[in-house]
């Protein structure tokens, strides 16, 4: 199947009860055992598993072209779980551009239970060979990066971290559908599936896809049930109905990232725009040889700095301030003010989430908002 047709049907089911298209929420935390005890219908205990959350991996499962899934109640959580199921002395390599939260996870959690880190620009080949130790396990790519949209090359990392023996962790959340990483090389790919998945700013989500089942896969699915932080079937079905028109969206997306970068990179205002679309963006050959399109998230720099930069913020009209990407609304937010102490975002820095709106109502926003 195609991609627009996968999303539509990865993961549903006409309900054989009733005949319904659209899928029951199942809230019932316990199922019934027959008389001798078993489980027939497949359903224990809602943390262990639940239909909805089942359709929910299924789906993801069958977009990204893995094996498996594991669903969360939140990215972090689901993070969090791939790093819990190393052992305390492995030793991770995480992009230095990653997200600010899982940077935040591995410093202020797992150094000090006993992991290893290094972080590094992952986009440096020679930096990437020179940091890889015999206990290596885990290296942890995230391309576009949050917030200056760096491009790592997947497969030239991948082929560096197999040799070493670990595994490759992608995170997706920036690029569903434009980007195949296990195409790429990567062993499991993240999303936080409170973005583009759920599309509208209204689910907490996070999920890990398995290339292929591994002993690594289940401990990562043992913490989902030991651990339970597992999403409630209502946030799975709001997710997997987010999915059905995700491929579209990410197409619509793009388009008008793409038209705001190019209004952006002319302004006299904008000392610098960051978007792998734009052909004097440094990853920009990487992306268009990895990625169909460019996504739906930029970040540009205001001349002037920090104030110049939160009057822009606070000038808009259509642009909402506020955190977190991927709904259809547009948003814009001053980064280093959101990541405090230790950010390396430039405090002249503000991270824009394309929306869905027109392009040109988004651009004469920004324009206005400039001046």
């Amino acid at each position: 199947m195609k991609i627009e047709t996968l999303a539509v049907h990865a993961g549903h089911a006409v309900d054989p009860a009733t005949g319904a298209v659209a899928a029951p929420i199942y809230l019932s935390t316990t199922f019934e055992r027959d008389v001798e005890g078993t489980y027939p219908r497949g359903f224990m205990y809602t943390r262990n598993d639940n239909p909805n959350r089942q359709a929910l991996e299924q789906g993801i499962s069958a977009l990204e072209g893995g094996a498996g899934a594991a669903a969360f109640a939140s990215g972090t959580g689901a993070t969090m779980s791939i790093f819990q199921a190393l052992a305390p002395g492995d030793h991770v390599l995480a992009h230095v551009d990653a997200y600010y939260g899982t940077s935040r996870l591995l410093r202020e959690i797992f150094l000090r239970w006993g992991l290893q880190a290094d972080f590094i620009d992952m986009g440096n080949l020679d930096a990437v060979k020179k940091a890889v130790r015999p206990k290596t396990k885990l290296a942890w790519m995230e391309t576009p990066s949050n917030p200056l949209l760096k491009i790592v090359d997947l497969s030239a990392v991948a082929e560096i971290v197999h040799d070493a023996g670990a595994v490759c962790v992608c995170d997706n959340t920036w690029a569903p559908v434009l980007q195949r990483p296990f195409d790429l090389g990567a062993n499991f790919i993240l999303h936080s599936t409170t973005k583009y998945f759920g599309g509208h700013c209204d689910v907490l989500g996070g999920i890990v896809v398995a290339k292929e089942g591994s002993d690594f896969f289940q401990r990562i699915c043992s913490i989902q049930y030991e651990g339970g932080a597992v999403p409630s079937p209502f946030d799975c079905w709001l997710i997997l109905r987010g999915m059905r028109t995700l491929p579209w969206r990410m197409r619509a997306h793009s388009e008008n990232a793409m038209k705001v970068a190019n209004f952006l990179v002319q302004h006299r205002k904008v000392a610098r725009v960051h978007y792998p679309g734009l052909q004097s963006h440094p990853g920009h050959e990487i992306a268009a040889r990895q990625m169909s399109l460019f996504g739906g998230m930029l970040s540009f720099e205001v001349k002037d700095g920090r104030d110049a930069a939160m009057s822009v913020a606070a000038k808009t009209k259509i642009f909402i301030r506020a955190t977190s990407l991927g709904g259809v609304e547009s948003l814009i937010e001053h980064r280093a003010s959101i990541e405090g102490p230790g950010t390396t975002s430039a405090e002249g820095l503000l991270r824009l989430s394309i929306g869905l709106e027109n392009a040109d109502d988004l651009i004469e926003d920004l324009d206005q908002a400039l001046r």
